[in-house]
């Protein structure tokens, strides 16, 4: 079984687990702040499941129908995710306010206090296996996942630390505003796991050190690549798709520019991984010898003037615009 999907599953069992406990607790002592937290672990469990439909479905090689793979699942299930996690923030606060309009004593404080204990350390454990794995293998969908449960240690322990101040001091008014301070942090965390996972949706590029890497990697091979220019870059889930023109000296055949690409797409992979590369070679107006003999650096503007030279004049006789 992939890995992706076992912790998918193991996420699945934890809140399930959790949810039964918190509905308990929630409806024997009255607390809006433990009713509150098994509404955020059925929003877990929402998002658990619809993490755990996307790694499957993300995983699937390329086909007819989508030829670039199904990498772009995970990204919507990461906004599926963070606007539930909004979802139930609503909730959290509407409830909240109807608690502080209308106060009612809370019970069953020392289950209460234990139940969201237990719930923080069960999901401090189960969330740094979700993320280990997400980084891993750069899946959105489990970093989402991960984050719905980080939210949880937090507010449990928050909650469990309020429902204890609530038994010795006998002030009631702190379960509401507990559980607003807790929606507040629940919206901070969505928000940044919305916009990490809507941007490679609209294909926003990759993270400009990746770039540069790039960059690096046809530095090694400059002796043959003269210059490359329009380098566009998106993401698809773990997948980053790059492409860019190559510049290469005249005389220059199409098996040694095939192995000079080849080269450079391992050379790339290497370093970034879950790459899709696309060169464009193009003649930069000079030959090999040309080169050795006027010396490189001195030559790459040149070459550039060539180049758009010989665009202009095969506009000139085609009619068309060069790309």
């Amino acid at each position: 079984m992939n890995r992706k999907i076992r912790y998918a599953k193991l996420s699945i069992i934890s809140n399930t687990f959790l949810i039964i406990l918190k509905i308990i607790v929630g409806l024997l002592s009255g607390s809006v702040s433990i009713i509150s937290e098994a509404v955020h672990s059925i929003v877990d469990l929402v998002a658990a499941l619809i993490a755990y439909i996307s790694v499957r479905i993300s995983d699937k090689p390329p086909d007819e129908e989508h030829p670039y793979g199904h990498d772009k699942v995970e990204n919507i299930s990461g906004v599926i995710e963070a606007l539930l996690i909004f979802a139930a923030a609503a909730i959290i606060i509407m409830e909240a306010v109807k608690k502080i309009i209308h106060q009612e004593p809370v019970e069953s404080l020392g289950y209460g206090v234990l139940v969201m204990f237990v719930s923080s350390v069960v999901n401090f454990f189960v969330s740094r296996m979700l993320y280990k794995v997400a980084r891993q293998e750069e899946s959105v969908a489990l970093e989402a996942d991960a984050l719905h449960l980080k939210v949880d240690v937090y507010t449990s322990a928050g909650v469990g630390l309020g429902l204890l101040f609530i038994w010795i001091t006998g002030w009631t008014i702190f379960d509401p505003i507990i559980a607003i301070l807790i929606a507040l942090f629940i919206l901070k965390e969505s928000w940044e796991m919305l916009m990490r996972a809507f941007s490679p949706l609209i294909d926003f590029r990759i993270s400009k050190n990746e770039i540069e890497i790039i960059k690096s990697a046809i530095d090694n091979h400059k002796d043959i690549c003269i210059d490359i220019h329009e380098i566009r870059t998106r993401r698809s889930g773990k997948t980053r798709h790059i492409d860019f023109h190559l510049m290469v000296p005249d005389d220059i055949t199409v098996k040694e520019a095939h192995a000079i690409c080849d080269d450079l797409e391992k050379d790339i992979a290497s370093k970034i991984g879950h790459t899709h590369v696309l060169i464009h070679i193009e003649s930069c107006g000079l030959s090999r010898a040309d080169m050795a003999e006027f010396g490189t650096k001195k030559n790459t503007h040149s070459a550039k003037g060539t180049k758009k030279g010989q665009n202009k004049t095969n506009e000139k006789r085609t009619g068309k615009k060069r790309r």
